[in-house]
């Protein structure tokens, strides 16, 4: 009776701590980022869809490495750092794009889900302050992360990383080099709220935002892993890098700890 009451409560402890995974996009399974073009609209294999690039190879735009993820996340194997170039533009846009769409038949528009990742800049390479970058975003823009001037402000550069709900902010902080930044949105595609989640390095996340109303809008495959630029006259083009790592979607209740489940 003892062996049988232990093994249920190891069987339950496993469903709760790993059932929750509905995507797992953590890079763990990749050689390289060429396997990204494993991919097609035919052949829709591995965790993203990768189409939104401009005309140079992949490892122009993407590239992996032990290095490009969060030190503390002991989840992930390698990080990745995505380039915005003189050629990542898409598809004859004006705007430089570079961005990875989960490939996946899971519920992750629905009910309460979290998506997750970390997201850090360096020196070299700095995102440009005085144009607008949009991050981690969904096609109805409903959350994401922003960076730098933001179309329409007063003034001419912006230095803040910031959380967004529908084109308001609502959350910021300078963005720092070398800086990790932890990032879940709390999304409840039933209740139309998104909170928001956050911490830096290895610190646990905490709830910095509690849920606020949104019209949820996704089809479940329209969220943006990576960064669109907005063009801005005066403002030239500059080789600019952003680092990603730790990124999945789960079901609640929300894994704190840096790097997931």
């Amino acid at each position: 009776m003892k062996s049988t009451t232990l093994l249920a409560a190891v069987l339950s402890a496993f469903s709760t701590t790993h059932a929750a995974l509905l995507w797992d996009g953590r890079f763990n399974d990749f050689t390289s980022a060429s396997d990204l073009n494993k991919w097609s609209w035919s052949n829709q294999v591995g965790p993203y869809q990768y189409y939104i690039h401009g005309s140079s190879p992949v490892d122009k735009y993407i590239t992996l490495s032990e290095g490009y993820k969060n030190p503390n996340d002991t989840s992930s194997h390698q990080g990745a750092r995505f380039t915005l170039d003189s050629t990542a533009y898409w598809n004859g846009q004006n705007m430089r794009r570079i961005e990875l769409i989960p490939q996946t038949k899971e519920a992750i528009n629905r009910g309460k889900v979290y998506y997750h990742f970390s997201i850090m800049r360096s020196d070299k390479n700095a995102p440009s302050v005085y144009r607008e970058h949009q991050i981690c975003f969904f096609e109805s823009h409903f959350t994401e992360l922003k960076s730098g001037w933001i179309s329409g402000e007063s003034g001419t550069s912006n230095p803040n990383l910031q959380w967004m709900t529908n084109q308001r902010s609502g959350w910021k902080t300078e963005w720092k080099a070398g800086v990790w930044h932890n990032v879940a949105y709390e999304i409840d595609f039933s209740a139309n709220k998104v909170g928001f989640w956050h911490s830096e390095g290895g610190e646990p996340l905490k709830q910095v935002v509690a849920p606020v109303s949104v019209s949820t809008s996704s089809n479940g495959a329209d969220w943006h892993l990576g960064v669109l630029e907005l063009p801005r006259n005066g403002y030239g083009d500059t080789t600019e890098d952003f680092y990603f790592s730790g990124v999945y979607i789960e079901t609640g209740p929300i894994t704190t700890a840096i790097g997931g489940p």
